[in-house]
């Protein structure tokens, strides 16, 4: 992508996710058009984000596909993955090819290249020297992203970091842990609301996401309250 056009897009991006972060906004609306916009920006397969809880377990917290949500979550239960080091140390990671990384990850390695990718991305998503998270980029060529990329790349973290944490101060640890934790079980929630759509429906994970996400912007709800309604067989998307 030539530097102008991305520098067009990327513009066009921060004033989207600008115009959300208003108000009483919806915080995983706005961390999944996060990563569709990475994957958009830095011609990704796909992107998600990992979080923290309070007993500093990584968990997944948005994705753009059913596929990098299963990667992430390999790492999560392994306990092993370019993510988790991106977080350990609070610095980026790249991974210029995942085949040749050897034994290093190797649950994460056979898992990214059964999914096709072939490289992989992680910024750290901190908030006062403290890391609290991390954004993979998963790319199905081999490589390193450019300067630009990653200076972009970092910027959507940094904004993903904001978007938890800005509702309240961040200098009390409670209060942070319990932000964290509020994002964590909201996903909970609409992973099983996505998981019975799909059951009830018999269609795929993707779409009945899509579904959900669709109905709370129709309706101008949050995704947690759609989802708890589809999980207590108020609502049917």
């Amino acid at each position: 992508m030539e530097m102008g056009a991305r520098s067009i897009r990327v513009s066009a991006a921060f004033v989207k996710i600008a115009d959300t972060l208003v108000g009483d906004y919806d915080v995983l609306e706005l961390l999944h058009t996060l990563v569709e916009e990475s994957v958009d920006l830095l011609d990704a397969a796909a992107a998600g984000l990992m979080l923290a809880g309070a007993d500093g377990n990584l968990q997944v917290l948005a994705s753009t596909s059913e596929e990098s949500q299963l990667v992430e979550a390999l790492q999560q239960e392994s306990g092993a993955g370019p993510c988790v080091d991106c977080y350990v140390t609070g610095l980026p990671v790249t991974v210029r090819d995942i085949a040749g990384t050897g034994d290093r990850w190797a649950q994460f390695k056979n898992a990214a290249t059964a999914q096709g990718f072939r490289s992989v991305h992680a910024f750290p998503m901190r908030v006062r020297g403290r890391t609290i998270g991390a954004m993979n980029l998963f790319r199905t060529e081999t490589g390193e992203l450019s300067e630009e990329a990653i200076a972009v790349g970092q910027a959507l973290a940094d904004v993903s970091t904001i978007s938890i944490l800005q509702k309240r101060t961040a200098s009390e640890s409670a209060v942070v842990n319990q932000q964290l934790q509020d994002a964590l079980n909201s996903r909970i929630l609409i992973e099983q609301a996505k998981g019975m759509i799909a059951q009830i429906d018999n269609i795929d994970t993707n779409e009945a996401f899509q579904r959900l996400r669709s109905h709370a912007r129709s309706t101008n709800q949050n995704l947690r309250d759609t989802a708890e309604a589809v999980l207590n067989r108020s609502l049917k998307v």
